[in-house]
Parts: C-alpha cells; sequence; structure tokens
C-alpha cells in the first residue's frame, strides 16, 4: 500500500461501507445489499453527518476504500464530566485484512478521541468475536465492564 490516508465519509462512500458492514458471519443476516441502497442507510448517514458528536471515517489508498469504522463522542456527567469517545462499526476490506490496517485504524481512532478530549475510549463487540476480543486487549483495551443490549 503507498499511501494510507483517513478522512470523513462522503455519501459516494455509502455502497462501500454498506458492503464492508455486511461481510462477516454477522453482518451478512442484519445488513441489507440490496440496489438501489436502502433509504434507512441514506437517512442515517444524513443523521450522523449533522451531529458534530459522530464521526464516520473511511481508510482509502489511492482511492479504494480499505476500511470504515464511527466515532462517537459522548459528554456525560460522571467522572467529572469526562467526554468519552465511542468506536463502532469497525471494518476492514477482506481482501485487506491481516496487513496491519485494523491497528492503524484503531491508533488512528484513538488520536482523534484524544485530540477532541476524550478522557476514555471505549467499545462493544459481540461476545462470538473472540479474535476480535484479543485484537482489542492487545490494544491496551481490558474488559472491565459488561455490555448489554436490548432490541426493540
Amino acid at each position: 500500500m503507498k499511501k494510507i490516508s483517513f478522512r470523513p465519509a462522503v455519501a459516494g462512500d455509502l455502497p462501500g461501507i454498506v458492503a464492508m458492514l455486511a461481510d462477516d458471519d454477522l453482518g451478512k443476516h442484519r445488513e441489507d445489499l440490496s440496489t438501489p441502497l436502502n433509504k434507512a442507510y441514506v437517512d442515517s448517514f444524513i443523521a450522523i453527518g449533522s451531529d458534530p458528536n459522530q464521526l464516520l471515517a473511511v481508510v482509502e489508498n489511492e482511492n479504494l476504500l480499505l476500511g470504515c469504522l464511527q466515532l462517537t463522542f459522548v459528554p456525560g456527567l460522571s467522572r467529572l464530566g469526562m467526554l468519552r469517545g465511542q468506536i463502532e462499526s469497525v471494518r476492514v476490506a477482506a481482501e485487506h485484512r491481516a496487513e496491519g490496517l485494523g491497528r492503524m485504524m484503531f491508533e488512528w481512532a484513538i488520536e482523534e478521541c484524544r485530540s477532541r478530549g476524550c478522557g476514555l475510549v471505549q467499545l462493544t463487540t459481540d461476545k462470538s468475536r473472540t479474535d476480535a476480543l484479543q485484537f482489542y486487549e492487545s490494544l491496551g483495551f481490558t474488559a472491565s465492564h459488561e455490555g448489554m443490549k436490548l432490541l426493540l
């Protein structure tokens, strides 16, 4: 790879982002790859872009989409009003996995959180993703809390 760059996602990236979200055992059952793109993705993209506490970012190399992630900057009262960075929807294009790109993406995301004044960075991952859990631990994340979800 010649030059990796990180940037905010633009509307033209959306089909590639959705394809990456769908390209794993969990995503293939919850994402919609229909054409034209499901309006729910477009609406969500617009909402993310209009919220200053959200950053949908892509990683590219010579205009080739390699990965994506979403950062949410969460203000809160606990920990003396500490701002938290939440990392979600991290994906690396299948043909570029195991090249160190995920580590570079997390290093970039953590630095982005630090530069915005976050005092901690957090994430959730599906318990079935044991490789991802080991990867996050190798980055210094600790499984300090038990996360729970309620589908509505």
